[in-house]
């Protein structure tokens, strides 16, 4: 991902403290009455990553199989392939049959760009309802959905996606991505989608990307996370967040929050199963639980 990309060194000049919860994070959770325990997902982009044969996916691996080594490591997949390809029932149900030996596993399937970007919601009831012809066959495996608007989608555009949003189908979750600064930096904006975004039971994608501290909003509209995190190689600021991290869902989880969805991302993809394992290992440790971390050829894993 190259969105909020700096150089190695302005990492040093970021501050990459986190907000404090805002006001709707606060209510939202203190509203919360799950009593379930905090169900938590950790997971990639992509499984189509030569860069992982010999890491995760043993030698020689072809790429047909890419998705069945995956789900050996990973309960979730932010699903990127649907955001440039509208897929049928039958390709889906495919997918869902090479997770059948990871029951719980859930495929996070984004909106398709002729949904999001090129008809930017508008006049788009026909390609949305195929969209959902094909996710439907995921089954009990498909998770909540994402939905990204463009870089240069503004608030001019909230009656679109009010309308839009207002129409979506309610029995699956839905989290929108914002990306244009308006959202965030003019406050009378920044209520507005909140608030309707609570309205409505659909959640906000907090994407974690260096350059770009102004998504790293905070806002939880529903008491579930869906996280992006943008990762530098490895570096070392690239720990010291993920542990500020975990301490946050921590305190979520004492508020009330219901789900965490923990989706990783680096510039060079070959680091995310690494710093995902530390995720795992970190969530592990601090909340109690015991989600099954990656396993590496090499063993490794610290």
């Amino acid at each position: 991902m190259e969105f909020g990309r700096v150089t190695q060194e302005e990492l040093f000049e970021v501050d990459f403290t986190l907000p404090p919860d805002p006001a709707l994070t606060i209510k939202t959770l203190s509203e919360s009455k799950s009593g379930k325990p905090l169900e938590v997902h950790v997971g990639c982009a992509k499984w189509g990553r030569k860069e992982w044969i010999g890491q995760i996916y043993p030698l020689k691996t072809k790429e047909a199989n890419f998705l069945d080594e995956y789900v050996k490591h990973f309960d979730c997949i932010e699903l990127n392939a649907t955001f440039y390809n509208i897929y049928g029932p039958e390709t889906i149900t495919k997918w869902r049959d090479k997770a059948a030996t990871n029951p719980g596993f859930k495929f996070c399937p984004k909106f398709a760009q002729n949904i999001t970007h090129i008809r930017r919601l508008k006049n788009a009831e026909e390609i949305t309802t195929k969209y959902y012809e094909g996710i439907m066959a995921f089954g009990d495996n498909l998770g909540p959905l994402f939905l990204q608007v463009g870089d240069n989608f503004t608030p001019k555009s909230l009656p679109d996606l009010k309308a839009y949003l207002e129409k979506l189908p309610k029995d699956v979750p839905v989290f929108l991505e914002l990306r244009h600064k308006e959202w965030f930096a003019v406050p009378e904006h920044r209520n507005a989608i909140f608030n309707l975004l609570h309205q409505l039971n659909i959640g906000a994608v907090i994407t974690d990307a260096s350059g770009r501290r102004d998504v790293v909003h905070m806002e939880l509209p529903t008491p579930h996370a869906f996280i992006r995190f943008v990762g530098n190689g490895l570096h070392p600021t690239d720990y010291t967040r993920i542990d500020e991290w975990v301490a946050r869902i921590k305190e979520w989880q004492q508020m009330g929050l219901q789900s965490v969805w923990f989706l990783m991302h680096q510039h060079e993809e070959e680091f995310s199963p690494r710093l995902a394992d530390y995720v795992v290992k970190q969530i592990n440790k601090e909340l109690g639980l015991n989600i099954k971390r990656p396993m590496f050829l090499d063993d490794s894993k610290g």
